[in-house]
């Protein structure tokens, strides 16, 4: 399990999990400690990502509205 701080608001909890036919990726996004949204992404391999996580931390921010969802995007791309 992994903790990724956004910000003072949110934070996302990242685990891997094994699937029958590779394993996936699973966030959970907390605002103010409350859980808001879920996100999971499903691999055979994962060579396309510049940082373990990146393709979930993005997915799980799309319900954020479009200004909030560019803001956060920059936060995760610096954490590559």
């Amino acid at each position: 399990m992994q903790l990724f701080k956004l910000d003072d608001k949110y934070t996302v909890v990242c685990e891997t999990k094994k699937t029958r036919n590779g394993f996936k990726h699973e966030a959970t996004l907390l605002h103010n400690g409350y859980e808001k949204q879920k996100a999971k992404v499903c691999y055979l391999n994962r060579t396309w990502e510049r940082f373990t996580y990146e393709t979930v931390l993005l997915r799980v921010i799309l319900h954020l509205e479009n200004v909030e969802q560019e803001h956060y995007k920059q936060i995760i791309n610096t954490l590559a």
